[in-house]
């Protein structure tokens, strides 16, 4: 009998993952955010497929959903997991923590993966992977990148010190969470935060500063088996601290385009082929699911003209992640020949977002056209007076520029 997938959205992976806890309890506002975009998986999931999620507010919205567009899922709640036996369980990552929660709902063990393979799979989600796997990825002249996982409190020190600015990482963090950006002096407080990250995870990664000139990413599936697919690019943006803000809705030929404004696309299809190569090799047999590298176009001046490179590996996301989503979205459900924005905002006051929600869905009404967005603004989630998360899109055919008239678009301009 063919199992059922079943997709799972927990966004606070990256911090269960950090503490390794099976008993490991999210922050109130990670917990929400679960919630409050329960649905999300609904727009990559596969035909027939469920999505666990409450159904309230979410079951109408579904309805509605798959009354405007070709959605093949249905909605499963926590109390009927039990009673569901064949099950393909599929969430945004997997941890310790969720295991301990999926069999407390009462889902067969055997459906689950073992404490020994969750293990296994944070370790490959250090980021000291990423460390090692850069210098493999430095193909030629159009390649760029240094990274250093460091133990002691003497390297901390020579390396912050060393430069006019750095970054260090926590190895296990995600979504700009564990960061620590550096100014040239080893501080009390740098130095107490880099001791108590080596207590838990081992060390402190380590990088320069680069002056970047665009975020992008290659996305992969691997089948468990060792077989990697190339699935696409992603082109998003982060905030000054390194916050994921959004990603582009283009064609993977559009995104190859711009890319090629800064280094030959020969230089892309080496890394895409080369990461195939290498990625299987790391992880091919011990995970299964999607994954991302993330990656940066980075200036550099020489000879009085502007030199870019790729650096290759910022990040290795060992996970679903939003860039694969964008993926999707784009190539589902936005019309051929449009193109728009990927959007997850938060609003701290009650009511904001849905009155957020209503103006967009006013100003910028949702055409659709043979099946698919052709243009306007399409909330992937429902939307109600309580909310403080929306995660939307907004679709045009126009040629999107960096300067919007309303101020909520200027949020939004790197888009």
């Amino acid at each position: 009998m063919t199992k059922k997938a079943l997709y799972i959205f927990n966004p606070e992976h990256d911090l269960a993952l950090a503490s390794g806890e099976a008993n490991y309890m999210a922050p109130a506002s990670a917990r929400r955010m679960a919630s409050e975009l329960a649905l999300l998986p609904m727009w990559y999931a596969e035909e027939g497929s469920a999505v666990l999620a409450p159904s309230a507010y979410n079951l109408n919205y579904l309805k509605q959903m798959q009354e405007l567009l070709d959605i093949p899922v249905h909605l499963i709640t926590e109390p009927e997991l039990a009673i569901e036996q064949n099950l393909d369980i599929r969430p945004w990552g997997w941890d310790v923590a969720l295991r301990k929660r999926l069999s407390v709902l009462g889902v067969d063990e055997a459906l689950l993966p073992s404490v020994e393979q969750l293990n296994g799979l944070r370790e490959y989600s250090h980021r000291s992977k990423a460390v090692a796997l850069l210098p493999e990825l430095q193909l030629n002249e159009y390649f760029c990148g240094e990274s250093y996982y460091l133990k002691t409190p003497e390297e901390w020190k020579r390396f912050v010190e060393g430069r006019k600015e750095c970054l260090l990482k926590a190895p296990l963090s995600g979504s700009g969470k564990g960061l620590n950006w550096c100014k040239g002096i080893f501080t009390s407080f740098i130095s107490g935060w880099c001791t108590r990250v080596a207590a838990s995870q081992g060390g402190v990664i380590a990088e320069p500063i680069y002056n970047k000139v665009e975020d992008f990413a290659m996305e992969f599936y691997s089948d468990g088996a060792g077989e990697l697919t190339f699935v696409g690019y992603s082109f998003f943006h982060t905030g000054k601290s390194g916050m994921y803000e959004g990603n582009r809705l283009l064609s993977n030929g559009a995104i190859r385009k711009q890319l090629s404004q800064y280094v030959p696309s020969e230089a892309l299809t080496d890394l895409e082929n080369c990461l195939k190569y290498k990625l299987s090799t790391l992880v091919g047999t011990v995970y299964k699911g999607y994954l991302g590298v993330d990656m940066m176009i980075c200036q550099f001046p020489e000879n009085e003209k502007p030199v870019f490179r790729i650096h290759p590996c910022v990040e290795i996301n060992l996970r679903m992640n939003m860039g694969v989503i964008a993926r999707f979205l784009h190539d589902r459900y936005v019309r051929p020949g449009s193109t728009g924005r990927f959007v997850i905002d938060y609003h701290p006051s009650e009511g904001e977002a849905l009155q957020e929600h209503e103006r967009m869905s006013a100003t910028y009404p949702l055409e659709i056209r043979e099946g698919r967005v052709y243009s306007g603004y399409l909330p992937l989630v429902p939307v109600h007076k309580r909310s403080c998360y929306r995660a939307w899109i907004w679709v045009t055919q126009a040629i999107l520029t960096r300067v919007y008239s309303h101020s909520y678009e200027k949020k939004y301009s790197f888009l």
